[in-house]
This record gives structure tokens, sequence and C-alpha cells, in this order.
């Protein structure tokens, strides 16, 4: 069921109080061990990126931004720096940092005739470190908090209507900072009314469009998701009010963002994990995740048949028509709106084989041989969605100068559950990441064996300590 009417009268079985519920009951012994270890793979992950977008333009502009407002005294870490800052400024810097080359996971919808998924971990992560760390809490602890909130918000972009990301909201601002302010709430010990203040008080400060999609901006939004859940736990926490049904409530989130919800997938938090189901995405490229399942397909395409760059004569990519709405992008002209198109993603696998950090600049975008390719690559949405059809079907045709035609589907991209990343290949993504920071490897070694073994570390710091100067 979507577009479930708001009842103002729901109390103790509304929305907001089932997710303060789950909140304020999960310990780190009722989240699966499947789950805690996929998540170690996911904060690895993240914390990676947020080296290699600590020395992104977006990432040292934040940083600046920050030092600027003489908020130094604190003790929580801008990591991939000296810095350090109250909890809500580095939760922003930090959440913008990680999302800065859009390389972080994604949890997709959990039906494929909705698209938007939500870049949860990195945000919540930001915001639990900039809370745990000045207290010195255990890595079990942040587990416990990273795991709840990166529920919340997968389980809210999960219910919220079609209407919100569809319209133009973008889920990574919107959403994530419900499950910023529970994850900083269960850390600072917030009860179960409480957590519905900070429910109230993320509710008014939830934003982000996708119109913002290849700008700084779109990193803001996690970053801003990141600092605005502290706020709201930190505001809770000190007795601040707030409405205690904001989600549900007739002119609350739902209502005025998304024209209504889903209650089923609220009602379901944890049962399962959005880790297993539909699972989490980690990005072999750093772009937009729905262009990774052409980017796949094509660069198989192009080695099973020996194709080169000059023997292309034409690509025609086909997804369903919400994620052509999302990849705005068709002949980008700079670096992050090449993130988002389609044409791009295509065009550099044909052309240099790979699409990592060092493909996505300004000078690699407008090179000649990069644009006659884009050139080539024609991307248009599939007339409707055939049965068997996942949210992210794609399907790749490579016409060649010699006249053959080789083409292909597929369903779901590498790094998703279907096909996976490894604990050791996301620490090589790490590595390739904190390489392009220039982070000393040694430190480097020192933190992919600190999140392997998250679980035993009595103090988090002994982590982050690795992670800034």
């Amino acid at each position: 069921m979507e577009s479930a009417p708001a009842n103002p009268t729901a109390g103790e079985t509304g929305a907001s109080a089932r997710i303060a519920r789950f909140a304020h009951a999960t310990r780190y012994g009722d989240i699966p061990e499947r789950v805690l270890e996929l998540g170690k793979a996911h904060i690895l992950d993240a914390l990676g990126l947020s080296l290699a977008g600590a020395a992104s333009p977006a990432g040292r502009i934040a940083r600046e931004y920050v030092a600027g407002l003489g908020c130094t005294a604190g003790a929580a870490s801008v990591l991939g720096s000296a810095l350090r800052t109250a909890p809500r400024f580095a939760a922003f810097a930090n959440g913008v940092a990680i999302h800065a080359h859009d390389y972080d996971d994604t949890n997709p919808q959990h039906r494929p005739e909705r698209n938007g998924g939500v870049h949860a971990s990195g945000a919540v992560i930001a915001a639990a470190l900039a809370a745990a760390e000045p207290a010195g809490r255990s890595g079990r602890e942040v587990a416990e908090a990273f795991h709840v909130g990166v529920e919340v918000a997968c389980r809210l972009n999960h219910a919220v209507a079609t209407r919100h990301y569809d319209g133009g909201f973008h889920a990574t601002g919107t959403i994530n900072v419900f499950g910023t302010a529970m994850a900083v709430g269960k850390l600072i010990g917030l009860d179960p009314e409480r957590l519905r203040v900070a429910l109230g008080l993320a509710a008014s400060q939830s934003s982000g469009v996708r119109e913002n999609f290849g700008t700084m901006t779109k990193p803001f939004h996690s970053g801003h998701a990141a600092e605005c859940g502290t706020v709201a736990a930190e505001l809770a926490g000190r007795g601040f009010t707030a409405a205690t049904h904001a989600l549900e409530a007739p002119r609350g989130f739902f209502a005025a963002a998304a024209g209504g919800f889903d209650p089923a997938p609220i009602a379901g938090l944890g049962n399962p994990w959005a880790f297993v189901d539909p699972g989490m995405w980690i990005k072999p490229h750093p772009c937009g995740a729905l262009t990774h399942p052409a980017m796949g397909l094509v660069g198989e395409l192009a080695r099973t048949h020996g194709i080169e760059p000059e023997a292309v004569r034409r690509v025609r990519v086909s997804t369903n028509d919400k994620i052509a709405n999302i990849l705005l992008h068709n002949r980008p002209r700079t670096w992050l709106e090449a993130k988002f198109s389609m044409p791009f993603c295509v065009a550099i696998i044909l052309v240099r084989g790979r699409a990592g950090l060092a493909e996505f600049t300004d000078e690699v975008v407008n090179a000649p041989e990069v644009r006659r390719m884009i050139d080539r690559v024609e991307y248009l949405p599939y007339s409707r969605i055939e049965p068997g059809y996942t949210n992210t079907t794609t399907f790749v045709e490579i016409a060649l100068t010699d006249g053959r035609t080789v083409s292909g589907r597929v369903d779901y991209p590498k790094g998703s559950p279907h096909d996976p990343m490894s604990f050791e290949e996301v620490a090589g993504k790490f590595r390739d990441c904190a390489d392009y920071a220039r982070w000393p490897k040694e430190r480097t070694e020192g933190a992919i064996a600190a999140i392997r073994r998250l679980d035993a570390l009595a103090d988090i710091r002994e982590m982050t300590a690795l992670l800034s100067d």
C-alpha cells in the first residue's frame, strides 16, 4: 500500500513511535552477524571516501568554512585533516567529503517500479563518529548506532510515496536526516520520547532537491543531513520541544513532502535488515549508481569482442524512464556533470577501459577523443517495464564500423548483492582513495585493520586517529 492517509491520533502505534522504539530498543547483540560484517565493509568504504573527499574541491571548501567559524575547540575530527571542531560541524564536513565524489554506497528501492535510492552510510557514519569520538565510545557502540541509523533511513526511503523523489527531492538529504538523528540520539542516550522529539526536529530540517545533481550541492545534502540530525538529537536531549508524530501527521513530513507513505517498511524495521533485503550496493566507479549496470556491461562486451574505440560507430543504452530522469547530463562539460551522464560513463569505459577517480576531471571530460565517443552514445528509456525487469535493468547495443552489432542485458551491477564486493575488494578501493589523498600508507593499513576489528575497539579514537592529522 502507498499514500496511506496521515493519522493524527496514531499515538504509540504511529510511524514516529515505531521508529523511536526501534532505535531505543535495538542493541548490538540484536543485529545479525551477517549484517554486522556487511556493515564493516560499508564503514570501510565510507571512511576511505572521507579521505578522497577531503582532497576534493567540495571537501576543501567545507573544511575551510568550518575552520572559519572559529569553532576549533571541539574534540570531533574532520577526517583527512588536523581540524577538530564541535560534533555538528565535523558531521557536516565529513558528510560532504564522503559524498563528494559520488562514490559512496547506495540502498536501492525495494520494488522495481520505484526509483530513488539513498546514500545512507556516509551521512550516518559521519554523524555517529562525530558524536562518539569526543566521548571515546567503543567500536560496538558506533556500529550499533550506525546500523540503527542506516536502517531507519533506508526503510523511510522505501516508505515515502513516490511523489517525493519523482517530484525532485533528493533522499540523501531529505531522508538521511532522520537516520542521523536516530544514530546520534542512540549514542547520547535519548529515551523513546526524546527520540520522537528528535524526529520532529529533523522533519523541519529535511531538505535537498535533485536539480543540484552535478554540482557541489549534491554532497552538501549528505553533510547537511549529518549536521541537522546531530542538531536534532542534541536539542532534543536538552529539552527542546517538537511534535512527536511529525512524520505521519496531516501536516507532517509524509503529507507535505510526498502526499503519503506506505507503513509496511516502517513496521518491518530490522525484519529483515536493509543490508540484507534489498541489500546495499558498493560502487566500483565514482559516479551515479544507476550508470553502473551499463558501464559493467559495456566493459564486458568490449573485452569479450575485442572492441577498440575507433571501431565503435554507435552505442545505444536503454533504461527505464525514471533513471533517465535522474541522469540529467547527456552532454556534460564538467566532472561533476559527468557523474550523472550515461553517455560519458559509457564513453569513458570504451575510450580508457576504466572509470576511477582519475577519469572524472574536467580535462578528461573535455578531451577530444572522449567528446567524440560521447557523441556516438544514444541514451533513451525503453517503452515499458516487462515482467522480470529490476529497477536497474539496462540494455546496451554497440554498432561497429565493420557492420557487426553486439548487445546485452544486465539487471544488477557489480557491487550489488547479486555481485558483491568483498571486504578485501573494498579495502583495495580504500587504498585507492587514500593514495588519491596522498595519505600515509602505514596509517592507511592501520585504519583498514582497525575497521576490520571494529567490534573489539574499546575507544573509537584508536581508529579516528589514523584518519586525521
